[in-house]
């Protein structure tokens, strides 16, 4: 009878082991990531804002995730490449893209067979927007230009011709075509491949003006290189206070900015996004991680992956129009 007793506690003891067991699966599944380095790419040069956003959040959520965290910059194709290579990766969490609002544009402008080969809104998992930047207007200090209106009066008498941007399909792009509606100027694009080599050819003289994010030219402000003439946002930034906004100058219907965003390959597991933009929610929380973006003067933002969602979708729709709109076409 002891024997009999013995084999079924036995029995019984093994059950809810093994229940146990697999009761705990689910948790040792989730908590299992990561478990080998992650990869975040961004499909511009190194040195603009993208990319030190980007080393920014790999250092931090390396700490958190006590886990490698590494950036790779795979450019070209105004960022389709690097876009599209994230869109084709395994949904594992293990490649990640860190992108600015172009991956919503450039699509919509350049040609098949250019690297453009992603659906925003169905190859990608959102997991979250990182911040919000407003959108300059600035010049070389050597133009001599010091307001709007001078710039487009020598635009109107031929004497300013080009503007500089980080690439076809860039919010800076979309800007200059509203620019030139609202002035009645025609004043054309030269696209470089991210904004860093095109606010060298600024400062260079190749190039009179661009459309770029204060950050990125803020330190050629500080020594007078470059001038900020107005910006293209509703209200002014607090990072340049005293550079109006193209309203106010009465430069209607040029309202455009740009955002950066993490996302992942469509089908990225939920528990892995959840994972992810909890991290990253808290990382913008702390005062360096404000500090040092606001040293590329990003707002940050945070919040769920369903706003960024819509985000995008909002996005994707008003640029399809303007894009029509001003037929803008990769050359």
């Amino acid at each position: 009878m002891k024997t009999v007793r013995r084999n079924v506690l036995a029995a019984m003891g093994a059950a809810f082991g093994a229940a146990a067991l697999l009761s705990a699966l689910p948790a040792m599944a989730q908590g299992s990531y990561p478990n080998k380095p992650i990869t975040i790419v961004v499909a511009y040069p190194a040195g603009g804002d993208v990319d030190v956003l980007a080393r920014l959040m790999a250092d931090k959520l390396g700490a958190r995730l006590k886990q490698s965290v590494v950036v790779e910059n795979r450019t070209g194709a105004a960022g389709t490449i690097g876009s599209a290579y994230v869109a084709r990766a395994a949904a594992d969490g293990y490649t990640l893209l860190l992108a600015p609002n172009t991956l919503s544009i450039a699509p919509l402008v350049l040609k098949s067979g250019t690297g453009a080969t992603y659906d925003v809104q169905n190859d990608f998992t959102p997991i979250i927007q990182l911040g919000t930047q407003s959108l300059f207007v600035v010049v070389a200090k050597t133009t001599g230009i010091t307001k709007m209106s001078d710039l487009v009066a020598r635009a109107k008498a031929g004497k300013l011709e080009t503007y500089a941007t980080p690439g076809n399909g860039s919010p800076m792009h979309i800007m200059g075509e509203m620019f030139n509606k609202s002035a009645s100027v025609k004043i054309a694009q030269v696209p470089y491949r991210g904004t860093a080599p095109a606010i060298v050819d600024v400062l260079g003289g190749q190039v009179p003006m661009t459309y770029v994010t204060y950050g990125a030219v803020a330190q050629y402000v500080g020594n007078g290189s470059l001038v900020p003439l107005a910006v293209a946002d509703t209200k002014r930034s607090p990072f340049a206070p005293n550079v109006p906004t193209l309203g106010e100058l009465g430069y209607k219907d040029v309202e455009i900015g740009a955002w950066q965003a993490m996302l992942g390959p469509k089908n990225l597991p939920p528990e892995i996004v959840r994972t992810l933009n909890s991290h990253v929610n808290e990382i913008l929380k702390q005062p360096d991680v404000i500090a040092r973006m606001a040293t590329i003067a990003v707002t940050p933002v945070g919040g769920e992956p369903a706003v960024l969602q819509k985000l995008i979708a909002a996005d994707t729709a008003r640029y399809t129009k303007l894009v029509k709109e001003f037929n803008i076409q990769a050359d």
